[in-house]
């Protein structure tokens, strides 16, 4: 039976908060927030920019949340309502109450949440384990999803090797802090976390997610996905196998772009925004609907 997500117990959770809190107090920017209700929780979002174009829904990484997309959402937002969520299930300010017990219900969570922030249609940007999230609500809920971009989705186009599921395993049992430094080193390299990006994610171990993990799409969802694709990937990510996952898109997919940023890594939209952001608005702007779309 599904069970629903939550921290493992009050000192984790008033941890994370905390390190949550001292997170977005850095922020430069500017963000509305709204804790959007659902069949399965409520939602926190941010909400950043203006303008008619359709707008962006960001989903984020594991151990990360709505916070991590500060960083580019001013560039997003340059012509359109940009949502950064908590995805709930997760380590964040979203509260699961009901279980999520497949990706039936996660696209349904996904779908009322636009609809809680008046939103017909979106498009959708997910990294890592966001990327497979990205994937679930393009395949499920085309109606609503205008197009994604699935920034580093590994184990989500090509299996990630047992190697890699058995280091991060293992880190994962008792890190400590020169453990977190080789691990981000080794998985996002050329990428340094703040202090502050550092405790919040070492206080999101606190919470024990629901949602599962991420498989591999078979070549009938692929030859079938309803929705424009975007795939990006680092040159020499550890993550995934981009020329593998590359071949298996180009050959299946209808509706789909790659791109392969060489020399980068895991972390490859923190290593050069400058390159993946233009390379993002573009996919979004040639799927976008018309000037008329709802947004909120």
């Amino acid at each position: 039976m599904a069970k629903v997500g939550r921290f493992k117990n009050e000192r984790a959770r008033t941890d994370f908060v905390a390190a949550y809190d001292a997170l977005a107090a850095q922020s430069a920017l500017e963000a509305e927030t709204r804790e959007i209700p659902t069949s399965f929780g409520t939602t926190h979002v941010r909400r950043f920019g203006n303008g008619t174009g359709t707008p962006i829904v960001l989903l984020h990484p594991f151990g990360g949340n709505g916070l991590y997309w500060d960083f580019v959402a001013k560039d997003l937002a340059d012509d359109r309502v940009v949502y950064a969520l908590d995805t709930i299930g997760t380590a964040g300010k979203s509260v699961q109450t009901a279980p999520i017990g497949g990706e039936a219900d996660f696209a349904s969570w996904f779908g009322e949440t636009l609809t809680g922030l008046g939103i017909d249609r979106a498009h959708v940007v997910g990294l890592s384990q966001g990327a497979w999230h990205a994937s679930i609500v393009g395949l499920r809920l085309p109606q609503r999803v205008a197009s994604v971009t699935l920034i580093e989705p590994n184990g989500v186009i090509t299996k990630m090797k047992w190697s890699v599921l058995f280091k991060i395993l293992r880190f994962g049992m008792n890190p400590s802090e020169e453990d977190w430094r080789k691990m981000n080193a080794w998985i996002t390299p050329g990428v340094t976390m703040s202090r502050a990006q550092f405790d919040c994610a070492k206080a999101s171990l606190g919470y024990r997610t629901r949602l599962g993990w991420a498989r591999v799409l078979k070549d009938a969802e692929l030859r079938s996905f309803p929705t424009p694709m975007l795939a990006i990937f680092g040159g020499d990510s550890v993550a995934c196998d981009p020329i593998a996952a590359v071949r298996r898109i180009t050959s299946l997919v209808p509706q789909a772009d790659t791109e392969i940023y060489p020399g980068m890594g895991h972390g490859v939209l923190d290593q050069v925004p400058e390159q993946v952001i233009p390379r993002i608005l573009e996919h979004v702007r040639r799927h976008d609907l018309s000037s008329a779309s709802t947004s909120a």
